[in-house]
């Protein structure tokens, strides 16, 4: 996979027509079910992650869904998504020590 593009997480094939209708992603970028820390080390990562590997990309953009119980039932459709997702937020995770 190129370092370049943007890694898409997310085993919801709805999610990634959303990410390209609002520019998010481009029709080129890599879609993963699921990640390694091999895959998201140093790339900009669209979905959710655990911290361990959040703190390996270079950043990690995120878009906020307003699920209803019902919506974590079922799988969503584009309409769907287009009435519950919030803005995109990017995040970049630094691993660190509590001090």
């Amino acid at each position: 996979m190129s370092q370049t593009k943007a890694l898409v997480v997310t085993c919801h094939p709805a999610l990634v027509a959303l990410l390209k209708e609002r520019g998010i992603i481009t029709g080129d970028s890599d879609v993963l079910a699921h990640a390694t820390a091999e895959d998201v080390r140093g790339r900009h990562v669209v979905g959710v992650l655990p911290l361990h590997l959040a703190c390996l990309a270079a950043t990690v953009t995120v878009v906020e869904l307003a699920l209803t119980p019902d919506d974590r039932k079922a799988g969503l459709g584009i309409e769907r998504l287009r009435a519950i997702a919030g803005e995109a937020t990017t995040y970049r995770v630094i691993e660190g020590t509590w001090c």
